[in-house]
């Protein structure tokens, strides 16, 4: 226990990572290291998280390992090289300058070799000679050779090593055009994988990008800009109209539109006044806020945002174990095809060609980007999915489960009906005035429904002479001089009131529809009825639609509340239900369906229905925007009370998980085909660096697309 106790986890800002092949280098080479218990590198994120035994290994020691395989560590704080004045300006422009002479000779190489093939050219005049063509060799390999270097000294066989025996081989037997040509598609293809990687990024630099720099704080009385990264929960800052609000706080003046659709996806602005919550990264559109700051940097929902995303990736699918199996074989495989192709046919040409066409970076890139992608695009939208392997889980899911209150309901009372009596001169309003003003005071349940829809009729509600509240039944008060009763048929009874056949039916109807009926009599004459009800939420009928759309095959309502009301919210959705639930019968019925070999998502409010959500399949929270609990517990999070994420959520699941297979097919046949044409001599040095970014932009053109549709 004193052990575990000791353990500390370190973040590292690791520069330099292009590929999926990088990330696993650094992680062989840190694995390597004494007390180091776990890491993470993560590609997309350009980071490690590493668990280590400080008394076995330093820090130091961790980063001087990164360094080794030819990364580098930025320090807390400081910007990315590519973006300062440091030495990445001038390894881009190197690697720019470098692009640049091998791409020319490579050019002049391409127009030699058709114009020999066309016969325009003779053979014996070289547009390239030997000496220029060896220098884009050692210029333009320097990056593979370098790499292949890291990789030996690692003890590791990496894909570099492979195109360094390549090009030697290549320059062995006196072919420098050749080995110039293969070195340039080489680049081509590093480049590419760069790209490629730095559009998976985007997702995560987007979410960045909404946290603003600068904030307005107030200090005695004065308004002074401050770096956002200064900020201090207490502090009071100044929002002002079209600036994006610094941290998570309260409102405590003014008055204002917000756009939270970068934390919650709503698409429609929320007014906010003093008392409201705001979110770090959210838009304030109209008027001036006063915010009294609570949380800062990392801490606010933003920031765990972003956190999540850039560790989506580490929460890997069985797809991408897969993956990492391929990866981790697929080179030694490589070589002995390689050694058995010059074995067989002593072609050294072939032998080559078996060495450059190799690229297992496709397969390992195919599910991070995918994830990536998806994950950063759906948290734009509101919706929270922590990684590749729910991104799995909610592809597979065909039964979902579901909570009542607070999640397919507001979980609070609201006034659904008023029925007057027809006998009885009375308005809808002057009901609802009267039964608010015996409620006044009270603390039922049910007052709070009646007072908020009285006061959007009526600006100004009596004053109750007197009231008494008659346990189990209602209220008796006096309000304007007169007596109005408020409560159930055994209240009326007791005070003399008869309750017309017509809304006695009209009351037993909505009593059966699952809603709590009061009856109103003022001087002994019942003037109306109020029905009181937990409203289903207006867009759940629609999402539960698009769910059995999808192919979902149960759709099961899990409740604690009573028979009568679970029915009447269950028939208004057309599905099933489960009632007076406890949370131990929740678990048993989720293991009970998993058991039967079904996928189950649960939905909840992500609190009270923790135990449910962590044994299900995958664990949805809704609403969880600001509540730390909920966000770090649930599998996936809406971050707003929106149900038809539910539906999105399922269908970003299987677009995600189609893609990854599709890449990781596409990936493993390029290599089996491609291996086998240069084995056979069919496909030459040349050609066969030429195809091998193929299997890269395919992959980056297949998971791009789950940018612009998640």
């Amino acid at each position: 226990m004193a052990r575990e106790e000791a353990l500390r986890e370190d973040e590292l800002r690791i520069e330099g990572m292009d590929c999926a092949e990088c990330a696993m280098r650094v992680e062989r080479q840190l694995t390597k290291l004494a007390g180091v218990s776990q890491v993470k590198v993560l590609l997309a994120a350009e980071k490690g998280v590493v668990t280590y035994d400080p008394r076995q290994t330093s820090l130091a020691q961790i980063k001087a390992a990164i360094e080794e395989t030819g990364y580098r560590v930025r320090e807390p704080g400081e910007e990315a090289s590519a973006k300062g004045e440091g030495p990445g300006r001038w390894a881009g422009r190197l690697t720019s300058v470098r692009l640049a002479f091998v791409g020319v000779v490579g050019l002049l190489a391409l127009m030699e070799i058709g114009a020999e093939w066309l016969g325009l050219l003779n053979p014996a005049v070289a547009w390239v000679p030997a000496p220029v063509a060896l220098a884009a060799v050692l210029v333009g390999g320097y990056p593979i050779f370098k790499g292949a270097f890291l990789g030996l000294r690692a003890r590791s066989i990496n894909v570099d090593l492979l195109m360094t025996i390549g090009i030697l081989a290549a320059v062995s037997i006196g072919e420098f055009v050749s080995a110039a040509l293969l070195v340039l598609f080489i680049l081509i293809a590093h480049f590419l994988e760069g790209f490629t990687t730095d559009r998976a990024r985007a997702a995560i630099r987007e979410l960045v990008a909404l946290t603003p720099k600068k904030a307005r704080v107030v200090q005695d009385g004065r308004e002074v800009e401050v770096g956002a990264n200064e900020l201090r929960p207490g502090d009071l800052v100044v929002v002002r109209p079209g600036e994006s609000i610094p941290a998570d706080g309260r409102v405590v003046a003014g008055h204002s539109s917000v756009n939270q659709a970068a934390i919650t996806g709503e698409s429609m602005p929320v007014e906010k006044g003093p008392g409201d919550e705001v979110f770090a990264g959210t838009l304030n559109e109209l008027g001036s806020l006063r915010v009294q700051v609570a949380r800062v940097g990392a801490d606010t929902t933003l920031g765990k945002i972003i956190r999540l995303v850039e560790e989506a990736e580490s929460a890997k699918a069985p797809v991408q174990r897969f993956a990492d199996r391929f990866t981790t074989y697929f080179l030694p495989v490589v070589i002995i095809a390689a050694s058995l192709t010059y074995l067989l046919s002593r072609n050294v040409v072939a032998t080559i060609a078996v060495l450059v066409v190799a690229c297992p970076c496709a397969v390992a890139l195919a599910t991070p980007l995918a994830v990536v992608a998806s994950v950063g695009s759906a948290a734009r939208r509101g919706l929270l999915i922590k990684g590749g392997l729910y991104l799995e889980a909610l592809a597979k899911v065909d039964t979902v489960l579901m909570d009542k209150t607070g999640t397919l309901t507001f979980g609070e009372p609201r006034v659904t009906d008023v029925v007057t009596n027809d006998r009885v001169e009375v308005a809808r309003g002057e009901l609802l005035r009267l039964a608010a003003g015996a409620e006044r005071y009270s603390e039922h349940t049910l007052a709070s429904a009646i007072l908020g829809e009285a006061e959007e009729e009526s600006p100004s509600l009596p004053e109750p002479e007197s009231f008494e509240v008659v346990p189990g039944q209602g209220i008796v008060a006096r309000l304007d001089g007169r007596e109005v009763v408020l409560g159930n048929r055994s209240l009326m009874a007791a005070n003399g009131v008869a309750i017309p056949a017509d809304l006695e039916d009209r009351a037993t109807a909505l009593e059966s529809a699952g809603k709590t009926v009061v009856f109103l009599a003022r001087d002994g004459v019942l003037l109306g009825i109020i029905a009181v009800a937990d409203v289903v939420r207006e867009e759940v009928p629609r999402a539960i639609a698009e769910l059995k759309e999808l192919g979902i095959e149960r759709l099961l309502l899990l409740t604690g509340d009573n028979e009568r009301t679970a029915a009447a919210v269950a028939a208004q959705l057309g599905i099933d239900y489960r009632a007076g639930l406890l949370p131990q019968d929740k678990i048993a019925i989720v293991r009970a369906l998993q058991a039967g070999g079904h996928r189950v998502a649960m939905i909840g409010d992500g609190i009270n229905d923790a135990p449910a959500l962590t044994q299900a399949d995958v664990g949805i929270a809704m609403g969880v925007a600001g509540t730390d609990v909920a966000l770090e517990a649930a599998d996936v999070a809406l971050m707003g009370d929106d149900w038809r994420r539910v539906p999105e959520a399922i269908r970003i699941g299987r677009r995600a998980f189609r893609t990854i297979q599709q890449n990781i097919a596409f990936g493993v046949l390029f290599n089996v085909v491609g291996i086998s044409l240069a084995a056979v001599g069919i496909l030459s040095p040349v050609l066969a660096a030429a195809a091998e970014s193929l299997p890269d932009v395919a992959v980056f053109l297949n998971s791009s697309r789950l940018l612009r549709s998640s």
